[in-house]
């Protein structure tokens, strides 16, 4: 039995998220089908995380065991060959047998990005979130530097009622402004359900001048999730990668 580990990229618009649903085409229902067709046996994949709907990755990370004698390049051949134009396998190779591709994660980063033009992006409408009031990116960062650190994020998730832990380190926010776009990069040992797209709602807010920084730690200390900001539209955010 081998341990193949994948590395994906892909365009999240037309996916119900990263997770499979019974009825719904995703991202792991579509590999898991065409994995299974090619290799001639019932695979089930471990992501590295579980994407929004909407949501894209540069690099996601997914591993699964097979009795195959293909080797990874083959598998990474015949996948490209199979998987529709909005999913590909950039990488393929052999991992140790205790590999995990969720629980050996160190490490992910996720960016936002935010159209500033003032006008549509045409040809990235897919990718941005356009938004075209002023934004104060120097309160945005400073603002930022409240959430790095571990926190309990539960007021900045879709998460309402559960057993497991919402404590969460966050080891890195930042804010790069280029022309007619802002981006946003966090880089965190893990995130809730929709957490980065609520901290991102949060800082459009403050830096739109229509919350304070304040709010930040009014979220920490009471978990409340309607004193954050709205949640960013899935189109702006792409997961770049994982750290093992």
């Amino acid at each position: 039995m081998s341990n193949i580990r994948l590395t994906l990229r892909y365009d999240g618009t037309k996916y119900f998220g990263f997770q499979r649903q019974k009825e719904k085409p995703t991202i792991q229902k579509k590999l898991e089908e065409c994995l299974s067709k090619i290799l001639d046996e019932e695979v089930e994949i471990i992501g590295s995380g579980r994407t929004d709907a909407g949501v894209h990755a540069l690099a996601h990370t997914v591993n699964f065991h097979t009795k195959t004698d293909k080797t990874p390049g083959e598998i990474m051949a015949l996948l490209n060959s199979h998987l529709p134009w909005d999913i590909a396998v950039t990488e393929a190779k052999y991992a140790s047998e205790r590999f995990h591709s969720r629980y050996n994660v160190l490490k992910k980063t996720y960016t936002y990005r935010i159209n500033t033009k003032g006008y549509v992006n045409v040809f990235e409408r897919k990718y941005v979130f356009d938004y075209f009031k002023p934004l104060d990116a120097d309160k945005m960062k400073r603002a930022a530097c409240l959430i790095t650190g571990t926190h309990d994020f539960k007021g900045f998730s879709a998460v309402k009622k559960t057993d497991k832990s919402t404590v969460r380190t966050i080891f890195s926010v930042d804010i790069e402004e280029k022309e007619g776009e802002l981006d946003i990069t966090f880089v965190g040992s893990g995130f809730l359900r929709n957490m980065v797209r609520i901290l991102t709602g949060t800082l459009i807010e403050i830096g739109a001048g229509e919350k304070e920084d304040g709010v930040i730690n009014e979220v920490f200390e009471t978990k409340d999730r309607l004193k954050a900001g709205f949640t960013a539209p899935a189109q702006g955010l792409i997961m770049i990668g994982a750290e093992y």
